[in-house]
């Protein structure tokens, strides 16, 4: 019965879909958007695989909530942009390291009007911008980032990652110095003083507000903070229906001017089918997350552009080191000489993706290429699990998130390829909107995960995904002296050191195999030819404020 309403669910879904595609004239009237905004064009329509599931960047970063963040939210810092190599009408952050500047980082004042670090790489002190509003009509005063960072203090999940790898020991750390000018403090040089604040994911919430509602039942506010913006970005959340829709309305009070597109609709549409569909159609503006093949089919369609840049993506499959056998480091490692990654490259990234090779992104700072040392080998693989003591093979379960539309066909070419060395893989399809609680629940043996550090500095990227107490190590993985190689990178502003403690990080993590590494798959920009001023962001999502239209 579970299959059948499933079924069910697709089948109108990709009617509805459908009757979207057919005429684009539809959509003011399906979407309930005054016919006048959608003729003026400043409604666009984004066609995502799913709706933001928290609006708390604490606890959520699925598909559809980091959108929602860069809508809603503004940190301090934000990195200057430059125009990208490949593709010119595309911007970038530039993330190079630039020793010349304050904490090596290109970058200007968001919420922030200017900023001093000491010479100590102790100290951080910002002076705020005056005047600067919530969507809630309250100022930006310093006590709303020392707020922020008390709630990630108390909270942990995710905020104890950022107050760690910045540094951060208590919350007495941050200090309001006046009204408007607030300092970090750190017992240690601390290298991410500065460009912590330039993270998607550390935002200034309007404190005035989420106390208000929050009251003494709910200090941090959460139950508000899931389902409202609380910030001072660019745009006032005015409608979330979870599986259907979220509506974003443009700030006329915004700091920053208020942006081009007045309404943003982020849609649902689970099949990537459908999105390329709607995109052809005219129907949306931009189609998210499509799968390769359809990427290249969509080149030279009428009044669409498709464009794709190097990324900090990548995806790979967690060896939960808590599950047996994947406890075992030969075990991870021969799930990796099993797994046929020239193939899947070939023939589900149709060119759009380099080979993961490596347990950071290759196009940040500190990155150190040669560790893979795991190309196809079947017999390698058999060596490995005999050793372990599993020479007759095991069976095992992998799950996968239905709303990304490569990970299907990997996880059976997988599946294919481990049946030859005595594994039988079982595949589990894992619902978009369900499947980052799947991924965090830590319960299975095997899972994709598709992400990103959203931080360009190799300490940082390690930390997320390898330090034994990080809330994303979801693969469970704890080495000793890996901990301790990070915690005295976060330790330290000598630029030297940090790389070759993180060479050493690398070196260890790749021998262990935390993971089955699969690609770095590029960012595509799949959109209508009249919408312009696309940035690509290292956090892999879009800004709807760097939109217009010729």
């Amino acid at each position: 019965m579970a299959d059948e309403n499933a079924l069910s669910l697709d089948r109108r879904r990709l009617l509805e879909t459908a009757a979207l595609a057919a005429s684009a004239a539809v959509m003011p009237r399906i979407l309930g958007i005054p016919r006048a905004f959608a003729q003026a064009g400043s409604t666009m329509v984004v066609a995502a695989p799913a709706t933001p599931q928290s609006l708390d960047c604490v606890f959520d970063v699925s598909l559809g909530t980091f959108e929602a963040i860069g809508a809603l939210y503004d940190g301090l810092l934000g990195f200057d942009k430059i125009p990208d190599a490949n593709v010119p009408v595309a911007l970038r952050e530039d993330i190079a390291f630039h020793p010349e500047k304050p904490g090596g980082v290109n970058m200007h004042g968001k919420l922030a009007e200017s900023w001093e670090i000491d010479p100590s790489g102790r100290r951080a002190v910002f002076k705020l911008r005056q005047g600067v509003k919530s969507s809630w009509g309250n100022e930006l005063t310093a006590e709303d980032v020392k707020w922020t960072w008390d709630r990630s203090f108390a909270l942990g999940a995710l905020g104890a990652f950022y107050t760690t790898v910045s540094g951060l020991t208590r919350p007495d750390d941050v200090r309001v110095e006046d009204k408007y000018t607030v300092s970090f403090n750190t017992d240690s040089p601390n290298p991410l003083l500065l460009k912590i604040h330039t993270n998607l994911y550390t935002p200034v919430y309007d404190s005035k507000k989420c106390k208000e509602v929050g009251g003494s039942d709910d200090p941090w506010a959460r139950k508000f903070i899931e389902n409202n913006g609380a910030g001072f970005g660019p745009y006032a959340l005015q409608q979330l229906v979870r599986g259907q829709q979220a509506v974003f309305k443009a700030r006329a009070d915004y700091y920053g001017g208020k942006p081009a597109i007045d309404t943003v609709i982020f849609k649902e549409v689970p099949t990537s089918a459908s999105r390329v569909q709607l995109l052809r159609g005219g129907a949306v503006d931009i189609a998210q997350y499509l799968q390769p093949l359809e990427v290249v089919n969509l080149r030279g369609a009428p009044n669409t552009v498709v464009e794709t840049v190097p990324a900090s993506f990548m995806i790979w499959v967690e060896l939960n080191a808590k599950i047996e056998p994947f406890d075992k480091v030969d075990v991870r490692r021969a799930m990796n000489y099993a797994f046929p990654q020239a193939q899947v490259m070939k023939a589900v990234f149709q060119g759009l993706a380099d080979p993961l090779r490596g347990c950071m992104p290759n196009i940040y700072p500190g990155y150190v290429d040669g560790l893979y040392t795991y190309d196809y080998n079947l017999d390698k693989a058999k060596e490995l699990l005999a050793k372990a003591g599993l020479g007759g093979g095991f069976k095992t379960t992998l799950a996968y998130n239905a709303g990304d539309p490569v990970q299907e066909p990997i996880a059976i070419i997988y599946q294919t390829a481990l049946r030859q060395v005595g594994v039988e893989l079982e595949l589990k399809k894992v619902p978009a909107g369900s499947f980052y609680n799947a991924v965090t629940e830590r319960k299975q043996p095997m899972i994709f995960y598709v992400d990103s550090p959203w931080c360009p500095d190799p300490g940082y990227s390690l930390t997320l995904y390898f330090a034994s107490k990080s809330y994303v190590n979801y693969s469970n993985y704890a080495n000793a002296e890996v901990d301790k190689l990070l915690a005295d990178t976060a330790a330290t502003a000598d630029d030297k050191a940090r790389l070759e403690m993180t060479k050493k990080a690398q070196e260890i993590i790749m021998s262990e195999a935390p993971w089955t590494f699969v690609a770095y798959p590029n960012y595509t920009m799949a959109r209508k030819a009249n919408l312009k001023g696309w940035t690509y962001y290292t956090s892999n999502n879009i800004r709807f404020q760097d939109f217009s239209r010729t």
